[in-house]
């Protein structure tokens, strides 16, 4: 979990060391276990530490085996033994590597295709001094930050926003379709941009290489889920399934201890099971102990008794963050609330609290993201894109298998469902364009045709799992990914995610989704006799309120009617055509109409 940054002058002049000692020291806050600079010419690398695996003791950045090479990266490499065989039978002496000098060998051997060859969070430099090359590279999930900006013939890479701003070239000039965005839907939703105009994001499993000054990307992975796997026994499909999960949560532990993110629900426990059996034989326990967001009388939640079943029955401690009391907007105006990009989070000092009370015991947690996608086929969407490929055969004898698994209808609501797949989805009653947007602004950006992109009518990708497909096509998850990084919370917290395991996300899209990915029956059927059966057979279950709407319901709540609007904010948003929102229940317009007062308090914020 650390911290890079570097600068390469193209023109050839040398590097500022004082200005790229003062963007190294910046990011301490998430890196104080060791801090490194190296300086040559025109090109300059600067590393904050922070040490969140057993091999990273033996970590120094930035790194080089010859002075030649160099590297500076935020990374955790899975897969590790089979790769330092690979290395080693290429002639590398990688046998005690740590994860840094693993991408250094790797580059060595393979070069730009290195990135073929590594699996786990990453986001790199490297400088190649013969061949005066700059080689980046960002991981397949986009799981760790990669930001840049070219400013003239200046290049500043960074895995820290605001330490990209640190820079005096980079201006604070903001992007208006990133903040068109933001109002319209909660977020940007271009992969490649940042809410500030000089900024710019490399993408999900993207290199960039600058070279004789010209700078090129390009993709090197993408999604698939072409092949389905056979077995002969359904046995086999289980115990594969348990391999892969525990592989997957043993290369994201290296650590004596970790923090469980852990709700009541299938997937977060059964990672906790998966992380207690990581301790090997005749050695100490690993030290495993969750955590829990409830409520108690604001909506109703069980979270807190799923929850603790699932503690007793493994023997673990479990600590309970009880987030009833919190109002809307708390702490916003708070340094530690502060975020280098707008949130659409109200009630984001819940998220900070669970994460600060992880934060005291742990410097690794797991979460359970995003077992839903992967073992969780919406039946309609499934029946639909079978019916849509003219896959009949598929379909009826799916359709059969459902019944006869789940002794019920699919609940698509079979005529409906499929009519509905035919002509296109029916966007949600009251999605308008907002009222309050600065005329303007939304002329300048043209956002009445935006808002029509935003809001597609949507068609199956893939004939075989179109709700996996759906939901890793989203920008969320990077927005996701990045305001949980260390950059953004300030807290000495790297959370990794099992289910975003490359070996394990390929195994589980290639899986006959009937009867294995249907109310997650494969890891019920794994979970037996590990967890309780009241988790074990429990249905998926979100949230039975919406905590902004109930929160508006109280009278405190009363003065977001009334908020003192920023003097940047009228370049966006009418603030008198902001509708009332004291009292309101229907959460999508709450959720569209709070936005102009969460970027109010980031403009406000704004430095």
């Amino acid at each position: 979990m650390s911290g890079i940054v570097a600068i390469v002058n193209l023109d050839g002049s040398p590097v500022d060391r004082a200005l790229l000692e003062r963007m190294t020291r910046f990011m301490t806050y998430r890196g104080p276990d060791a801090q490194g600079v190296w300086c040559e010419g025109n090109v300059g690398f600067g590393h904050t530490m922070l040490r969140t695996t057993f091999e990273a003791a033996t970590e120094r950045q930035p790194l080089s085996f010859d002075s030649q090479v160099w590297l500076v990266a935020d990374a955790r490499v899975d897969g590790r033994h089979e790769l330092i065989e690979k290395l080693m039978a290429k002639g590398r002496d990688a046998k005690n590597a740590n994860d840094a000098e693993l991408i250094l060998h790797a580059y060595y051997v393979w070069g730009e295709d290195c990135v073929e060859h590594l699996l786990g969070d990453f986001a790199f430099a490297i400088w190649d001094g013969p061949r005066r090359k700059l080689f980046c590279a960002r991981d397949r999930f986009a799981i760790k930050p990669f930001y840049y900006a070219r400013l003239g013939e200046t290049l500043i890479i960074s895995n820290t926003l605001n330490c990209v701003r640190q820079h005096p070239l980079v201006s604070s000039d903001l992007n208006e379709q990133a903040i068109g965005d933001f109002l319209l839907s909660g977020g940007n939703k271009d992969w490649t941009t940042t809410t500030f105009a000089d900024i710019k994001r490399l993408p999900a499993a993207q290199v960039l290489v600058c070279s004789d000054g010209v700078l090129r990307k390009r993709s090197y992975w993408q999604l698939n889920a072409d092949d389905e796997l056979r077995y002969s026994n359904p046995n086999d499909y289980v115990e594969h399934f348990q391999e892969l999960l525990k592989t997957a949560v043993a290369d994201r532990m290296r650590t004596p201890g970790v923090g469980v993110m852990m709700s009541g629900g299938l997937d977060s426990s059964a990672l906790a099971a998966a992380a207690l059996s990581m301790a090997p034989k005749g050695r100490e326990p690993i030290d495993v102990r969750a955590y829990t967001i409830v409520y108690d009388w604001l909506i109703p939640d069980r979270e807190r008794y799923y929850s603790r079943l699932v503690a007793d029955q493994l023997g673990i401690p479990i600590s309970y963050l009880p987030s009833d009391d919190y109002p809307l907007y708390k702490d916003w105006d708070k340094p530690e609330l502060r975020r280098p990009e707008p949130s659409d989070e109200p009630l984001l000092a819940i998220i900070a609290d669970y994460m600060r009370l992880i934060a005291t015991e742990n410097r690794v947690a797991l979460t359970g993201w995003d077992g839903d996608a992967l073992m969780r086929e919406v039946p309609r969407y499934y029946f639909g894109s079978l019916w849509k490929a003219r896959r009949f055969g598929r379909f009826g004898l799916d359709m059969w298998r459902y019944v006869l698994a789940q002794r019920e209808l699919p609940g698509i609501g079979l005529r409906t469902g499929l009519k509905r797949f035919l002509r296109g989805s029916v966007p949600e009653e009251g999605a308008n364009l907002p009222q309050w947007l600065n005329e303007d602004f939304a002329a300048r950006l043209n956002l009445k045709a935006r808002w029509e992109e935003l809001n597609p009518t949507w068609e199956p990708t893939h004939p075989r799992r179109p709700t996996a497909f759906l939901v890793y096509s989203m920008c969320s998850w990077v927005r996701l990914f990045e305001s949980h990084d260390p950059g953004v919370t300030g807290l000495l917290l790297e959370e990794r995610h099992p289910f975003f395991d490359l070996r394990l996300m390929n195994y589980l899209l290639s899986l006959p989704p009937m009867p294995w990915c249907i109310k997650k029956r494969l890891l019920r059927v794994a979970a037996r006799g590990v967890l309780p059966e009241e988790v074990r057979l429990r249905p998926k279950t979100t949230l039975a309120g919406n905590t902004e709407v109930e929160q508006l319901q109280r009278p405190e709540s009363a003065w977001v009617d009334h908020f003192q609007a920023a003097p940047e904010l009228a370049r966006f948003v009418e603030r008198k055509l902001i509708p009332r929102l004291a009292g309101e229940s229907d959460a999508y317009k709450v959720a569209t109409n709070m936005r102009p007062l969460s970027l109010n308090y980031w403009l406000e914020c704004l430095t």
